[in-house]
C-alpha cells in the first residue's frame, strides 16, 4: 500500500501537519495533543538536541543559555537565509536550521502515523516577496531544498489560500462567490472562488508580503522602542546641534527574524555611544540592558501580548515591561493600536482591490469572506474585508490549520 502524502503547513508564526485517511482529514499532533506548533527553535548553548514549537518557548522564558529564534520563514529567499553565522556556539546558516526542524516535525508525524513519509504537499503563500519574481521564485527554491534536505524525496507546493478554500468547503447548493482571505504571521493571501453543485473553481489569487509580524514591528516601534530611546536625540561630537538616535537598529530589535542577529560585540559598541551622546541616557540604558541580557524575545512577547489585549478591548491594556523596570509599561488601546497599523491597513486594503482586479469582478459580487491564519484575528482585517466587501457576510474558519486541513484534501489528487 502506497503511504500517504503528509501535509504540511510550515507557517511564519506556526506550523502543522496532517494526513488524509478513507477521504478524511487526520490531523497529526507534532508536540502534546496539539494541532498546530509555534514555528520557532531555540539551540542549547551547550550543544544539546535543538528544541521546538513550545519547548522551545519554555527554554527562552526558563532563561536556559541558548539561541531563540522564530519567523525563519520571512528571511526565504535573501541572501541571509545562506549565510553562515556564529549560533550557539557554532557556524550556522538559518538554511540549515529549518531543514533540521522540519526533520524533526517529519520524525514526529512518522511516529503519530506508524509510516514514513516520502512526499509532502507544502503550503506557501501566494508570493513570498511583492513584486520580485526572482526572489519569490528563490524562495520556493529555498524552501524546497530544505524539505529534501530533511528527506523528502517529492515535494509539492500549493497556495495557501487556495488550500484554505477548498478546507472551507467545495460544494453547495445554490452557487456563491466567496473571498479568502489568509493573513498568516508573515504574508497575506487572498483567493477569489466560485463554489457550485459541481465543486470549486480558484478565479484569482493575490498576496502580498504582510502579516503579523509586520502588525508586531508597527506596534512596537510606536509604543515599546520609545521606551529604549527611539525618538531621542544625541549630542554631536564635533560641533553644536542635535541628532536624532538612528532608527535602524530598533527596527531590527522590533522584527522577529532579526533579533538573535543583534546579540555581537559591535551591537553592544553602538548602543554605548549612543548612551554617551544621549541627551537623555536613561531609556537608552535599557537598550543596553536588552542587548547586554539578550532581552529582545521578551520584548517581542510583550508587544505581541499587549496586540492581543488592545484588538479584544481588555481594560489596561499595555506592554509590560516590567523585566526591565518594576513597573514600566506602554499603555495600548484599540484606537492607539489601529493609529500604529494605518500603513498595513492601507497595504490591505490596496492587496484586496488588486486581487478583484485578477479575478475582474466587483467586490459586490463576494457573498462570503472566509478568514484564516493567526493574525485574521485583528480586527482590522475582518473591518477592511467588510469596506471593501459591503455585502458579504464574514465567516471564521479555524485560524490555524484550515491550510493544512486543504492541504490535507489536496493530497488526494498526488495518489
Amino acid at each position: 500500500m502506497t503511504a500517504p502524502v503528509l501535509a504540511m503547513d510550515f507557517g511564519t508564526s506556526n506550523s502543522a501537519v496532517a494526513i488524509l485517511v478513507d477521504g478524511k482529514v487526520q490531523r497529526l499532533p507534532v508536540e502534546a495533543d496539539a494541532d498546530s506548533l509555534p514555528t520557532a527553535v531555540f539551540l542549547p548553548a551547550d550543544g544539546g538536541p535543538m528544541r521546538i514549537g513550545h519547548a522551545a518557548q519554555t527554554a527562552l522564558t526558563d532563561g536556559e543559555e541558548g539561541r531563540y529564534m522564530r519567523a525563519l520563514k520571512s528571511v526565504l529567499g535573501t541572501s541571509l537565509f545562506h549565510e553562515e553565522r556564529m549560533i550557539a556556539g557554532r557556524r550556522r546558516s538559518i538554511a540549515g536550521i529549518v531543514t533540521a526542524l522540519l526533520s524533526q516535525v517529519k520524525a514526529q508525524a512518522e511516529q503519530t502515523a506508524g509510516t514514513r513519509f516520502d512526499r509532502v504537499l507544502s503550503g506557501r503563500p501566494v508570493h513570498f516577496h511583492s513584486a520580485d519574481s526572482q526572489r519569490d521564485a528563490r524562495a520556493e527554491a529555498d524552501l524546497c531544498a530544505c524539505y529534501q534536505a530533511a528527506g523528502f524525496q517529492d515535494v509539492g507546493f500549493l497556495p495557501e489560500p487556495e488550500a484554505a478554500a477548498l478546507a472551507t468547503g467545495g460544494t453547495a447548493q445554490q452557487a456563491e462567490t466567496r473571498l479568502i482571505v489568509d493573513i498568516g504571521g508573515g504574508t497575506s493571501d487572498f483567493s477569489v472562488v466560485r463554489i457550485g453543485a459541481n465543486g470549486m473553481e480558484i478565479v484569482a489569487s493575490h498576496g502580498i508580503r504582510l502579516g503579523g509580524t509586520d502588525f508586531d514591528q508597527a506596534i512596537s516601534m510606536s509604543h515599546a522602542m520609545p521606551l529604549l530611546g527611539l525618538g531621542g536625540e544625541l549630542r554631536r561630537t564635533f560641533g553644536e546641534g542635535l541628532l536624532p538616535v538612528p532608527r535602524a537598529l530598533y527596527a531590527d530589535l522590533a522584527t522577529w527574524a532579526m533579533i538573535p542577529f543583534l546579540y555581537t560585540r559591535d551591537t553592544e559598541k553602538t548602543v554605548a555611544d549612543l548612551v554617551r551622546h544621549a541627551v537623555n541616557p536613561a531609556p537608552l540604558l535599557r537598550l543596553a540592558d536588552v542587548i547586554e541580557r539578550r532581552l529582545g524575545h521578551d520584548i517581542a512577547f510583550a508587544v505581541e501580548k499587549g496586540k492581543i489585549a488592545a484588538n479584544s478591548n481588555q481594560p489596561g491594556a499595555c506592554i509590560d515591561l516590567g523585566i526591565l523596570e518594576p513597573g514600566l509599561s506602554s499603555k495600548i488601546t484599540s484606537g492607539m493600536m489601529n493609529a500604529a497599523l494605518t500603513s498595513a491597513r492601507e497595504k490591505l486594503r490596496a492587496a484586496l482591490y488588486e486581487t478583484f482586479l485578477h479575478a475582474r469582478i466587483p467586490p459586490s459580487e463576494i457573498e462570503s469572506v472566509i478568514l484564516v491564519g493567526g493574525s485574521s484575528l485583528m480586527s482590522l482585517v475582518s473591518d477592511e474585508a467588510l469596506a471593501v466587501c459591503p455585502a458579504a457576510r464574514i465567516v471564521r474558519a479555524d485560524a490555524f490549520t484550515a491550510v493544512v486541513d486543504g492541504l490535507a484534501l489536496a493530497t488526494k489528487s498526488m495518489g
